[in-house]
């Protein structure tokens, strides 16, 4: 399915035969190019070499060419329809995917898209001043390019609140530009996008972690019997690849270049020669990772259930899960804390499936680890700490765990705390290194250069013109 550039909003829908659709959506975006003058990168650009899809297809759906960030084509791109899919899982198995929304699960279906729609706008509201010290244009290019499709993503659950919701949805579409991240008035919905992402190593972490998030939780609506959002989510999957690849290649930069100093120094104290510690780097996993996990809620949700059964929102993957997938008589063991103890407990797979989806996120960030590790080849050693570290959501919440999974008293938690989290002395550090490059193929200390240029260019390529 190719996509439509000759309208005002390009579009794979067939916009232009709904007029009224059009129209409303067409008074929607002056707003949005508001928010994104307001809120979008601080740093002045003349353009950026980005990507910019032209279908929607596995191959070849994408065209690269410098763009003015303004001037970028957002649009409304849904993957191909399938006219045979239907409903994997939930009480209507069997049945037909829905092409609108039942009447019945209309609050429940409008909830769960404003809450993902919400994350976007968010992400580039927290990387707003990111480029004022990009360490290469390289570098520099990739957060413009997050930065662009997490706004078509905004465009991608806007469009679904005005085609399918009625006057309630326009009015959430409208509210989905006036929350802020960190506002302390209008703040967006979800904790860990109120949170400052304020040097690239935080932007790294952010794009491994968080957007992993975004991929499980993309990867249960894709499931959804609800057809157009389940579309729309498959094309998100597409795009969000490229985020968490930005995330897993620059911590892989950070680590090279701190592994490469330890050897040359035969030390760890290698903050005298502009590296980033392997403790603050272990640091920062151990903050970002345990916000990304209350991002999942908590480990048992009745409403999740309800979501489940109705055909809203599935599991990961759920069309390769070998079970009858109404997990009625299912059970799982999920660790909570009873009795000051962390304990094992059974529970219904149905109430369950937060906990579920998390486990899959864990085992994926577990691969970057992995990654990490094999870099640093035996110098030293990064870990993902216990589910339960640094918990505000959950069975976790209110308890002190460390990240080697042992229950400890408040006391002791506040003692300790400085050796696992970010101190305002790491912090100031790290920004410290942050200082701009921006000369063609130059790059910061603090990192190794990346393995390749962008689709094919080289790494002394003009990524941005400024």
């Amino acid at each position: 399915m190719s996509i439509d550039y000759g309208e005002r909003i390009p579009n794979n829908v067939n916009l232009a035969e709904d007029r009224r659709l059009q129209r409303a959506l067409e008074s929607w975006q002056p707003g949005f190019l508001r928010w994104w003058g307001e809120m979008g990168p601080a740093l002045p650009t003349q353009d950026v070499y980005l990507r910019t899809a032209v279908a929607v297809g596995r191959e070849g759906w994408a065209h690269f060419d410098h763009v003015a960030l303004p001037d970028y084509r957002w649009g409304i791109f849904l993957a191909e329809r399938d006219p045979d899919r239907r409903i994997a899982f939930g009480q209507h198995r069997g049945q037909p995917v829905w092409q609108q929304v039942p009447g019945e699960f209309r609050a429940e279906l409008q909830r769960l898209i404003v809450v993902q729609g919400d994350t976007e706008p968010a992400s580039v509201e927290q990387q707003r001043r990111l480029g004022l010290t990009a360490p290469s244009l390289y570098d520099l290019r990739n957060l413009f390019q997050v930065n662009v499709e997490e706004g078509r993503h905004l465009w991608a659950m806007v469009y679904l609140l005005h085609a399918y919701f009625g006057r309630s949805g326009r009015d959430e579409a409208d509210a989905l530009l006036l929350r802020n991240s960190g506002s302390e008035d209008s703040p967006r919905i979800l904790g860990a996008f109120n949170e400052e992402t304020p040097d690239w190593l935080s932007f790294f972490m952010f794009t491994y972690f968080t957007d992993r998030d975004g991929k499980y939780q993309l990867g249960t609506l894709k499931e959804s019997a609800f057809d157009p959002l389940s579309r729309t989510c498959e094309f998100m999957l597409k795009e969000e690849a490229h985020h968490m690849f930005v995330g897993t290649t620059g911590v892989d930069r950070v680590v090279e270049r701190t592994a490469t100093l330890m050897r040359e120094h035969d030390s760890d104290d290698i903050q005298k020669y502009g590296g980033i510690p392997i403790d603050v780097i272990q640091k920062y996993i151990n903050f970002h990772y345990s916000v990304s996990l209350d991002l999942f809620g908590g480990e048992t949700s009745t409403n999740v259930a309800n979501y489940y059964t109705a055909g809203l929102k599935g599991r990961w993957q759920e069309e390769r899960r070998k079970d009858d997938h109404l997990l009625t008589e299912a059970a799982t063991t999920v660790q909570q804390v009873v009795d000051g103890r962390l304990t094992d407990v059974r529970l219904p797979a149905l109430t369950a499936l937060n906990a579920d989806l998390r486990g899959e996120y864990i085992a994926d960030c577990a691969t970057g680890l992995t990654r990490w590790n094999r870099i640093l080849d035996g110098v030293a050693t990064l870990y993902l700490p216990h589910v339960g570290f640094n918990r505000q959501v959950g069975a976790f919440a209110g308890h002190h765990v460390t990240p080697d999974g042992r229950l400890i008293d408040r006391a002791t938690w506040e003692l300790d705390r400085d050796r696992w989290l970010p101190t305002s002395a790491d912090k100031a550090y790290v920004h410290g290194l942050m200082r701009p490059v921006y000369e063609p193929g130059k790059i910061a200390a603090w990192l190794a250069p990346p393995r390749n240029g962008i689709n094919g260019r080289p790494l002394d390529y003009e990524y941005v013109h400024l």
